[in-house]
């Protein structure tokens, strides 16, 4: 994953929240930071797989601390 990753702990959910950024949308969660980064990388194949079938483009990783 050449993405930038953002990990924080939801309150609100009472879980670990791991997102793309450069990915709209493209976010899952966890029970741990571990968890939620193994649930997020299956999100990004499946988001880079649904823009495929319809025809978005897929953003070129732009390294980190772009959204920081």
């Amino acid at each position: 994953m050449k993405y930038e990753v953002i990990i924080y702990w939801s309150e609100e959910d009472q879980a670990f929240i791991a997102q793309l950024p450069e990915l709209p949308g493209c976010a899952a969660d966890g029970e741990n930071y571990q968890e939620a980064l193994q649930n997020l990388e299956i999100m990004m194949q499946e988001w880079i797989e649904t823009a495929n079938a319809v025809g978005h483009p897929i953003p070129q990783p732009k390294g980190r601390s772009m959204f920081a």
